[in-house]
Formats: structure tokens, C-alpha cells, sequence
């Protein structure tokens, strides 16, 4: 129960629900318990008829009707309030349901960018469904039940055993017998639950790689092989499931089992004490039956319940597993800080933790506000990685980021990233229409602004063209748009919003050499007051900036303007030639 102290915060905020939901229960059971009691008086009625005690027919038929009208009216009052009952608390589950996905949701959002790479996306999926909805049962039914077990069980002990101790005492034998086992089949159906979990994490994640990289499937023919390893881990799981299925089967033969013992040992023992003149009535017997049935399914539900109880704590554990951790990336001060632009790297240094690759080694520069820096060097030498530091999507190992003389890390996290405009190499476009992924740089923006933005990044003209212009809707990831259109969208998205610091990282790789030089020219208009860095493998793309640097391997080997470098020998100036021949 450790893992689910987590959910006593909700418990708390759900208090007020939760205890009318035990006041209706209380009252549902004492209700539901007067049928029992009415049946016995009908059949001491039915019994004074034929020993002649009651020999007026209107009066027999009159204490009938009465009996009978009151187990109507009990049964319906209780039935009310059986409802009110699950409408309370099973509703209570649903809003801690509700509560608790969108805390694992803002969870995964502080995370950091290793913490995906370390994790699935089918996995993180189901600990926000399947392992929620898990909890859930926790927070709803088996707390319903529980209550429900434990008000009917003490209220009907009290009457049944007012009526007659010693036929209550062999009637609840084989209750406890009934708990103990299901409790036992509990336990193993927990440890076989836990195993199909990790079946369908695995499942999820393969079926969403797969979905994710269809293209990649189709284009190498690769169907038959990728079907064939989803068959294998589907089968796998299949057997899982159907060794979880077969422990499950033998629940309700047990307790039916258990009932007709318990039932058996009624309608014996009080028999006998019937003929013995131990109890006065055989409505004693039928009362009993009923109060059996009654309690059967509860005393049951303790077994069931437990293993409801340790489904949800496996799954919880799983939950809190995440949401223990603490970000990398942390908004270390709440002040407010009006990003200028300035930008200060001194002797940065920076290793990937899930690669151990150090992709800065002691790297220095300075960029003013207002002005371009181009960042030109082989796949791998750590252009990117500048830029995912600018953004401080990771943080620094060794060295001085400065943000306007700050250190990046005492600038608010928000502020930051509000006065950002990035463009990553891998545009990536949300499935919702073409204006609305224009509009995630800035939500505000008018249709002017977007479409001016779409102009400027020289998408707008193949926009138009589609059936539904800019309320085009996109397919996952934007599949929809060519790479080439892909990256102008993004690019517009950057753009719409405005930003401070304008981060491109080789954001033109898709265009072709007239549009490339169309959208640069409006860049270098754009950007007059903004600071712009821009990665590329293209001295196209780098040529009017004010300062370019080129790496290799994480370190600085060039340093200069266009003019400059290429009068150099070196990387930049054998790219540009290479470049200018092509």
C-alpha cells in the first residue's frame, strides 16, 4: 500500500464526496437487510394460517400484502440509493482519474530530452492509460466495495445472530474459507497481471514504431518481417494473457461452490434446530438463505478487491517510478527577466550522458543582439548541440553560457524559451491544420499574421493550392507536406512568433538554392533586430551572416566572416569552392 499513499492528496481534495458516498452506502445496506427480515415474516404469517392461529382470510391476506408492500418499497429505496451510492464514489474515481493523468502528463513534460531517449513512447502511453485506469479501479470500485462489504457485513452479523447464534456461527464457517482462497488465486492473478502490463507496453510501443515509420516499412518491403515480429510478440502475449485468464476461471466456480456449502449447512443445521424447537420458525431458514447470498459476494470482493488493490499498486509504482524523478532542466529562479539577446559561450564543454560522446570541447564565442552567427561544420561536430544548450533543453558540463551577461540557468526558464524562435532539422508538424501549426509559435496571432509568416518562409503559394488552403488538416507528423514544405512551415511557425533569438538549425536542407536564397532574403530583413544563429552544411546559407564559426569534433577550428574565410585555407574555404563547382 506504500505506492498508493500517493493518491491520499485526492483522497483529501474528494473528502467531502467520499464520506456522503459511505453515508449513502450505510443507508443503501439497512435498507437492502429489511427484505430478509420481511420474508421471514411472511412465512410465520403463512405458518400461523395453517396451525390455524390466524383464521380470518382477510387478516391473512392483509398481513401478506403489507409484508410484500414493504419489500417493494425497501427494495427500491434501496436500489435509489445503491445508485446514489456508485453515482458518488465511482464519480470520485473518475475525477482522481482525471487528476492523475493530467499530473503524469505535466510530469512528462518537465522531463528532461534524455528521459525520452531513455523510454519508450508505447511505454509512457500506457502508464497514462492502461496503468491509470488500473489505479482508478483502486479509487473507485474497490473502495465502493469495501465499504459496501464492511457496513452489510457487521449489520447483517447483528440481526442474524439476534435471530439464532449457533445457526449464524455454522452459516459464516465457510465465508472466511471462501476469502482466504480467492485472496491466494488473488495473489497470483497479481503477478500475472503485472506480466500482461509489460506485454502491452511492449505491444504499444512496437504498433506505434511501426505506425510511426510506415514510410521507412513500405519503402524497404519490409511488411512480411514487421508482421511477422508483431505475430511473435502478439503471440507471447497471448499466451500471457491466457495464463492469467486460467487463474481467473477458477474465481466464480469456487464461490459458487462455497454458497451451496453455505446454504446446504443452513437449510441442515436449521432443520434440526427447527425440529428441535431451537428456532420458532421455518422463515428462520429462508431469512438465513438470504442473508447467505447476501454476504457471499461481499466476503468474495475481499479477495477480488486485494486484487484489485495489488494491480493498482503495481501499476502505481510504475506511475511513481516517473513522477519520483526530478527534472534535469530546472526553472531555478521565478524573477522575470526581459531576454536582449546577447549570447556568451566560454569555454563550454558538453557530453551526452546516454552516449558518453562529448560534442563541445571548451568552445567560446560571443553574439551581440541584432546580429547573425553561422555555425558551419561535418554532421556530428556539435552544431546542434549549441543550440539545444541556447535553449537550455540540456544544461551546460563545464564553462560559462551567458544569457545578457546572466548565466542561462539563473534566467527563468519561461522567459527563455518565450524569447526563442527555434526551427530544429527535423521539422516536426502536430496533426491539426496547417494555420493552427503556424499559430503553436504564437497562439494569439491572426490569420494576416500567419499568412504574412507563410509568405516570408515562401510556403504561402503552396498552401493555397490545397483543397482547404490553410485549414488543410495534416497528417501524423505532418506527413501530408513534402520535406521541403515541412521545414518552411516550421520555419513561418518561428517566424509568426516574433522571437528575440531566432535558432535555425539547418532548417533549409530541404529547399532547393532558389528558394533557399528568397527565404534568407527575408530572414536577413526579419532579423535585423533580432540575434539569429543559423546552422547549415550550406555556405549559401551562411555567407551575409556577421560572424561564422566552423567545428570539428566539438572544438572551434574557424573562426571570421565570409571574406575572411575564404581566403583561408581550410574546411570553409574547400566547402565553398567544392559548393561553387556543384
Amino acid at each position: 500500500m506504500k505506492e498508493l499513499q500517493h493518491l491520499n492528496k485526492y483522497f483529501l481534495k474528494y473528502k467531502y464526496r467520499i464520506i456522503l458516498g459511505i453515508v449513502i452506502t450505510i443507508v443503501a445496506r439497512i435498507f437492502l437487510l429489511f427484505t430478509p427480515r420481511l420474508v421471514r415474516e411472511i412465512f410465520t404469517v403463512v405458518e400461523h394460517w395453517n396451525n390455524n392461529t390466524i383464521t380470518d382470510i382477510s387478516v391473512f391476506k392483509q398481513a401478506l400484502l403489507e409484508n410484500i408492500l414493504l419489500i417493494i418499497g425497501a427494495s427500491i429505496v434501496a436500489g435509489i440509493f445503491t445508485f446514489l451510492m456508485r453515482q458518488t464514489i465511482i464519480n470520485v474515481s473518475r475525477y482522481i482519474e482525471f487528476d492523475l493523468k493530467n499530473e503524469v502528463y505535466q510530469k512528462y513534460q518537465q522531463l528532461s530530452l534524455n528521459f525520452y531517449k531513455q523510454n519508450r513512447t508505447g511505454d509512457l502511453m500506457n502508464r497514462i492509460t492502461e496503468d491509470v485506469s488500473r489505479v482508478r479501479m483502486y479509487a473507485g470500485p474497490a473502495i465502493m466495495y469495501s465499504i459496501n462489504t464492511i457496513t452489510l457485513f457487521i449489520i447483517a452479523l447483528i440481526y442474524m445472530f439476534n435471530q439464532a447464534p449457533k445457526l449464524t456461527l455454522y452459516t459464516v464457517l465457510p465465508l472466511p474459507i471462501l476469502s482466504v482462497a480467492i485472496y491466494k488465486l488473488s495473489k497470483e492473478i497479481h503477478k500475472r497481471s503485472t506480466v500482461v502490463q509489460e506485454y502491452l507496453s511492449k505491444l504499444s510501443s512496437s504498433t506505434q514504431e511501426t505506425f510511426s515509420g510506415i514510410s521507412i516499412v513500405k519503402a524497404y518491403g519490409i511488411e512480411p518481417q514487421t508482421a511477422a515480429d508483431f505475430n511473435s510478440l502478439s503471440e507471447e502475449s497471448r499466451q500471457k494473457q491466457l495464463d492469467l485468464v486460467k487463474v481467473r476461471s477458477f474465481f466464480f466456480p469456487m464461490m459458487i461452490l462455497l454458497i451451496g456449502i453455505s446454504n446446504l449447512m443452513v437449510i441442515y443445521i436449521g432443520g434440526k434446530q427447527y425440529i428441535d424447537g431451537e428456532i420458532e420458525s421455518l422463515g428462520t431458514i429462508a431469512e438465513f438463505i438470504i442473508y447467505v447470498n447476501m454476504l457471499t459476494w461481499p466476503v468474495a470482493t475481499v479477495g477480488w478487491v486485494t486484487s484489485i488493490v495489488q494491480q493498482a499498486e503495481a501499476s502505481q509504482k510504475r506511475i511513481n517510478a516517473f513522477l519520483k524523478l526530478t527534472p534535469e532542466i530546472a526553472n531555478k529562479t521565478q524573477e522575470r527577466h526581459v531576454i536582449e539577446g546577447n549570447i556568451s559561450f566560454k569555454n563550454v564543454s558538453f557530453t551526452y550522458d546516454d552516449t558518453n560522446i562529448q560534442a563541445l570541447k571548451g568552445v567560446s564565442f560571443t553574439l551581440e543582439k541584432g546580429k547573425t552567427l553561422a555555425i558551419i561544420g561535418k554532421t556530428g561536430s556539435g552544431k546542434s548541440t549549441i543550440l539545444d544548450l541556447i535553449g537550455r533543453l540540456y544544461d551546460i558540463e563545464g564553462g560559462e553560457l551567458l544569457i545578457d551577461g546572466k548565466p542561462i540557468d539563473h534566467i527563468n526558464l519561461t522567459d527563455l524559451r518565450n524569447a526563442i524562435g527555434y526551427v530544429p532539422q527535423d521539422a516536426f508538424l502536430f496533426s491539426d491544420t496547417i494555420k493552427n501549426n503556424i499559430k503553436f509559435g504564437k497562439e494569439d496571432a491572426t490569420d494576416e499574421d500567419v499568412i504574412t509568416a507563410a509568405k516570408q518562409a515562401q510556403v504561402h503559394k503552396n498552401i493555397v493550392k490545397f483543397n482547404k488552403g490553410y485549414d488543410t488538416v495534416l497528417g501524423e507528423r505532418g506527413i501530408t507536406l513534402s520535406g521541403g514544405q515541412k521545414q518552411r512551415v516550421s520555419i513561418a511557425r518561428a517566424i509568426v512568433k516574433d522571437p528575440v533569438i531566432l535558432l535555425l538549425d539547418d532548417s533549409l536542407s530541404a529547399v532547393d538554392t532558389e528558394t533557399e536564397e528568397k527565404i534568407l532574403k527575408h530572414l536577413n530583413t526579419l532579423s535585423k533586430n533580432k540575434t539569429t544563429i543559423i546552422v547549415s552544411h550550406r555556405v549559401s546559407s551562411a555567407k551575409n551572416a556577421d560572424h561564422i564559426i566552423v567545428l570539428d569534433n566539438g572544438n572551434i577550428i574557424q573562426s571570421g566572416n565570409h571574406s575572411s574565410l575564404v581566403k583561408q585555407n581550410g574546411y570553409y574555404k574547400d566547402l565553398y569552392l567544392k559548393q561553387l563547382s556543384e
